[in-house]
């Protein structure tokens, strides 16, 4: 008589389950998944997450990780990718068919497609056969494998693929092996989780956009695609950023490590830099030939580099005969006791623009703008009001004021001043690099890594808080910030293209301080191998009216 299989229980978020020894999470997710709503594409145990073909070997308490959670969002999309590029496959057999992923867009992701090198034209009836063949593709369920295989081995395969970027990508590996995943006989490396499966990959959408197409995902509601409304200015941004990238021969890390590892760091700096400094001094020029325009209005998210943009924005004024006169809307505070709280956290929402005293910074300012002498507030922050301390201010003919804020661009805060006395710019860190074709370099993470640098120097907070903090930063700045962008004048891409490797060195020791029982443990794993393929490039070359200098220090601003 065959003996009972052994049993072991198993804690997912509170409820229990009775599996086989040896299962594994997958086993789990398939008993658990008439209690969640949405699809179980990963678990967390630990503090680490885990890929669902893997065994559980451990009885800590497991969480399951769905399409509506940020890190199942992340390997949803991964896999997405990874069916497009199987599917392609089985389309175009012997042609090394190949997508590129340029940049997010919206709630997807702008790609281009090539076939033996060459990029296509897209029609919409390719892209009906390869939504097709990917919807075929998801009712298969086809399992997407993961097997270590030497690093040398894979580099072959992707030169054999013709995917090229992904060869120098793994030539500055130093482990010795990659995991590499499958999927029907389609091989592909990827930065961070996948989905276990094709069965989940139901939800996304593609349609034709400028010289390339959309592939697109949902958001909210992980069962519906987000309506896709493409912000055209900040496309074109990216991909002015994207042409100088590949002009310079640097579009992805890979090829900006060759040119690290070729001795070419200080140049690239200084090219970077004398190009931003460049469109600094045509965007003053630009706004000194309107003799109307007195109130320059700068907003973007947080760590696009808002302070240090002004500061150069006004020397390249002045250079222009133009007086700049720079000015906060942190100075426009309420006293905290009258701000709005969050209805969810009961916490003052410092990010609505409730909290700032609209009635007194629009009569100040058209008080301003009628030549007249005004006396502008500090607020204080060690006693959180908002105090008057003799400074005063009267604009003459060739004075102008450079406002910095989140809401800036929102017509809301500056109701009163004609549309003609403003120019607005947004501003934001729009990295120009991909990690290779399939694995876009996200300028969200960017932006974190820039603030986690900052935070640490001038306010002493650790990686741990920072990345604590970063979701609800995230959600003030889809309310406060990106509706608006569109209506800015002129758009600013503060990205640096060597910035990664700089900011590595600050990184790095921050995020490995972060121990596993802290809930940020997994996600400091992720920025840790988002790091690790970049080589370093030391701070030194970087002068000290450089963007970079108002994260890493040294700056003439004293930002």
């Amino acid at each position: 008589m065959e003996e009972d299989k052994k049993l072991m229980k198993v804690v997912a978020d509170g409820k229990e389950y009775l599996l086989e020894q040896g299962s594994t999470f997958n086993d789990l997710a398939h008993k658990a998944q008439e209690n969640y709503e949405n699809d179980i594409v990963l678990a967390q145990q630990g503090n680490r997450l885990q890929e669902l073909r893997k065994k559980i070997k451990s009885d800590l308490p497991v969480e399951l990780i769905t399409t509506a959670d940020a890190n199942g969002r992340r390997a949803y999309r991964r896999s997405v990718v990874f069916m497009m590029q199987k599917a392609l496959d089985n389309l175009y057999p012997g042609q090394n068919p190949d997508i590129h992923i340029l940049h997010s867009l919206g709630e997807g992701y702008y790609c281009l497609f090539f076939l033996d090198g060459l990029q296509q034209k897209i029609s919409e009836d390719f892209l009906v056969a390869l939504k097709t063949e990917m919807k075929a593709l998801c009712k298969r369920d086809i399992v997407i494998r993961k097997s270590s295989v030497p690093t040398r081995d894979a580099m072959e395969i992707f030169r054999e693929a013709g995917m090229i970027s992904k060869e120098h990508l793994l030539r500055y590996r130093s482990s010795s092996s990659i995991n590499l995943y499958d999927l029907d006989g389609c091989k592909d490396y990827f930065y961070g989780y996948m989905a276990p499966s094709t069965g989940v990959l139901k939800y996304f959408a593609l349609r034709t956009y400028d010289q390339g197409f959309m592939l697109l995902f949902p958001k909210e509601d992980p069962k519906k695609i987000a309506v896709f409304k493409p912000s055209h200015k900040l496309f074109q941004i990216q991909q002015a950023s994207e042409q100088w990238g590949d002009m310079m021969g640097i579009g992805t890390v890979g090829e900006l490590n060759d040119a690290i590892a070729q001795g070419k760091a200080e140049e690239i700096i200084l090219m970077q830099e004398a190009l931003m400094e460049q469109k600094i001094g045509a965007l003053a020029e630009k706004i000194a030939k309107n003799s109307a325009r007195k109130f320059v209005m700068i907003a973007g998210p947080s760590s696009s580099g808002k302070t240090s943009f002004s500061y150069r924005l006004s020397t390249q004024l002045r250079a222009q005969g133009i007086v700049p006169h720079p000015l906060s809307l942190d100075d426009y505070y309420l006293d905290r006791d009258k701000c709005p709280r969050d209805p969810e956290t009961g916490e003052v929402d410092l990010e609505s623009i409730d909290c700032l005293d609209i009635e007194l910074f629009n009569k100040d300012m058209t008080a301003l703008l009628h030549g007249e002498r005004v006396e502008l507030p500090v607020f204080n922050f060690k006693t959180q009001k908002r105090e008057y301390r003799g400074h005063y201010m009267q604009l003459a003919s060739n004075d102008i004021m450079v406002i910095e804020g989140i809401h800036g661009l929102n017509d809301k805060l500056s109701y009163t001043i004609p549309k003609e006395n403003k120019y607005k710019i947004y501003i934001s860190a729009l990295t120009q690099l991909s990690i290779d074709e399939h694995n876009p370099l996200s300028t969200t993470d960017g932006r974190l890594i820039r603030r986690m640098v900052r935070d640490s120097r001038t306010r002493g907070t650790k990686a741990e808080e920072t990345l604590r903090m970063w979701h609800s930063v995230r959600a003030g700045e889809e309310k406060n910030i990106f509706p608006f962008q569109e209506d800015a004048d002129t758009m600013f891409n503060s990205a640096l293209i060597y910035e990664m490797a700089v900011l590595k060195l600050y990184a790095v020791p921050q995020l490995y301080a972060i121990p596993e029982s802290s809930p940020e443990y997994a996600e400091a794993k992720r920025l840790l191998k988002l790091l690790d393929y970049f080589l370093p490039i030391p701070p030194e070359n970087i002068n000290n009216t450089s963007l970079m200098r108002e994260f890493i220090g040294g700056s003439i601003f004293n930002v």
